[in-house]
């Protein structure tokens, strides 16, 4: 019998079919670990997939096992890496740091003058973060568009971020700045990777 792979790549039109599933997951996680998540409805998850604006992961028979997009801020000025999540049986082997990689890389390739930031109040990601290249900055430094503060809505921490006047919240705000990179990747002589199909 063959063993389960999974395979991380670009999504694709005909990934629309899980868009419940992740939707689903997304908040039954957010709720589980009793954290604050903005909730995304399957018909964002299908625009992001249609768009060429996601990575999936699935096993070599068709399963779901994880997500991300991106989302574009202030005409392409910032980008955020968002809604990141593992079907909990596939969690703890290292899909999640896949996903993430690939979503940077694409993130990278379309929009290589773009800030990307993350706003997360969990630790693994944080420590996924600043693996990539990520700092640790205040609201003020990421976007101001107010469509991204209003998905923040549906949050259970909402009342904090507005009490705060959106200054600060329990998440903490990372951002990776192209211009800081690209004049370490010179001086190294690194090159930024592309989004490629990996398989763990």
């Amino acid at each position: 019998m063959e063993e389960e792979r999974i395979i991380i790549r670009l999504a694709e039109a005909s990934d629309v079919i899980f868009a419940k599933e992740i939707a689903y997951e997304m908040e039954a996680s957010a709720i589980a670990r009793g954290s604050g998540i903005s909730k995304r409805s399957p018909e964002l998850i299908c625009e992001k997939i249609l768009a060429g604006k996601a990575v999936i992961a699935l096993t070599n028979e068709g399963r779901w096992v994880g997500f991300q997009y991106i989302e574009v801020w202030e005409d392409g000025k910032f980008i955020s890496n968002s809604g990141l999540i593992v079907s909990p049986q596939y969690r703890n082997a290292g899909v999640a740091t896949a996903i993430k990689n690939c979503i940077f890389n694409l993130s990278r390739s379309k929009y290589p003058n773009a800030c990307i930031f993350s706003i997360t109040s969990g630790l693994a990601i944080m420590k996924l973060n600043t693996k990539l290249g990520f700092e640790p900055v205040t609201y003020s430094e990421i976007t101001h568009d107010e469509q991204f503060w209003a998905g923040c809505k549906s949050c259970i921490n909402y009342n904090v971020l507005n009490g705060k006047n959106k200054c600060n919240c329990l998440c903490t705000a990372m951002l990776f700045d192209p211009a800081k990179a690209n004049e370490t990747a010179n001086a190294t002589g690194m090159k930024v990777g592309s989004l490629a199909m990996m398989e763990l």
